[in-house]
């Protein structure tokens, strides 16, 4: 017997008695056969089987009560935005909680918001000093939810903002990408930002690129990333952020690890995650898996309504659990899982509506099984 053949069956009987030498993740447990011939393809059998996953938007925008595009929206100059990290605290974010909670509501994973276009990240990042290592909170909640995901045996996706960023002095400028999201309509721009002539794209792409060679590297097994910002990048030159150099480097790295980047920037992606307008957007419908994103807070009355509702919006209201039961017939619909948002309050506890409403339909769940189409 060959050494490789004899390391297959090894590991094959760690994978199925469990014991801490099985080197199969803990959410593809049941999935060790396929695993050990090709990770990936195990990954997407089990993302195609899982249909139901926990998104979680919180950040700094939590402490506003106004949604996650509070900046871009009211256009807080950076250096006033970056105030807030001194009132962060995250007091009451308990990743253990949160995916107990998900498990309760039939969930399979876990992504969470590590950083979104505001720049500030919830982990203890080398590149770029603004993350929650300089707040108060001094505690890493990937590694957190990292920790909790794999305790439980929950997929745990890392969501990257990647197609934008607001505070990065070389991000997206408007001169180079024609989406008016590049950056908050600043008059006159702020002069946190590089002049034009002093201006490197590259550097913004290599930025991202050490952040998220960071998430993967640190916080595995790692069983997707969710890549954000599209509108971005195909509103210019898409090669310039470099996709297929940074897809071939997750899967170096984290060979069984998905990759999206909403309804397909390269056609190398793994799913598909658009929100709903995007549905029509996707490449190829039907040939790869799809992830729909639904969001448990809804639009507020004017003239609050302006504000997003990903991140805790303090003026929406929320979805009944008939209205969530809705949303999985329409991910039943589109053959795709579903992906409910929660956002947590600036303390970091999960809203109370939101939590009676998951809990209901865990519970339905468990009577009867998932909608059909």
């Amino acid at each position: 017997m060959t050494n490789r053949r004899r390391f297959l069956k090894t590991a094959a009987a760690a994978a199925v008695t469990g014991t801490a030498a099985a080197p199969v993740p803990s959410y593809l447990r049941g999935y060790e056969a396929e695993y050990l011939k090709n990770p990936r393809d195990a990954a997407l059998k089990w993302f195609r089987e899982a249909r139901f996953g926990l998104f979680i938007h919180y950040g700094l925008y939590s402490l506003l009560g106004k949604g996650e595009w509070i900046q871009f929206h009211d256009r807080i100059p950076i250096k006033e935005y970056e105030k807030l990290a001194s009132k962060f605290d995250a007091r009451k974010f308990n990743a253990a909680f949160i995916c107990d909670l998900a498990l309760e509501a039939g969930m399979k994973y876990v992504n969470l918001v590590t950083k979104h276009c505001d720049s500030f990240a919830l982990w203890d990042t080398r590149e770029g000093g603004f993350d929650i290592m300089n707040s108060p909170v001094r505690r890493d909640l990937v590694g957190e939810m990292s920790r909790a995901c794999r305790e439980r045996g929950l997929g745990f996706f890392v969501f990257y903002e990647h197609g934008f960023d607001w505070r990065h002095p070389h991000g997206p400028a408007p001169w180079l990408f024609k989406s008016k999201s590049a950056r908050p309509a600043y008059d006159p721009p702020d002069p946190w930002y590089a002049k034009r002539e002093e201006y490197d794209f590259q550097k913004y792409v290599d930025y991202a690129s050490a952040q998220i060679k960071e998430l993967i590297s640190n916080y595995g097994p790692v069983a997707g990333v969710w890549l954000d910002g599209i509108g971005i990048p195909i509103s210019g030159d898409p090669s310039l952020y470099r996709a297929p150099e940074l897809y071939r480097m997750i899967r170096k790295i984290q060979p069984q690890a998905l990759i999206s980047y909403k309804f397909g920037l390269t056609g190398e992606e793994d799913f598909a995650a658009p929100e709903e307008p995007q549905v029509e957007k996707v490449k190829n419908p039907g040939a790869k898996p799809m992830e729909v994103s639904k969001c448990l807070q809804k639009r507020a009355a004017p003239p609050n309504n302006r504000y997003a509702v990903w991140g805790y919006n303090e003026h929406s209201p929320h979805k009944t659990p008939e209205e969530l039961w809705e949303d999985l017939k329409h991910g039943a619909r589109l053959n795709a899982n579903v992906l409910a948002n929660i956002g947590p309050l600036g303390d970091g506890s999960v809203h109370p509506e939101d939590l009676a409403t998951l809990r209901a339909v865990g519970r339905r769940l468990k009577s009867e099984g998932f909608p059909k189409a």
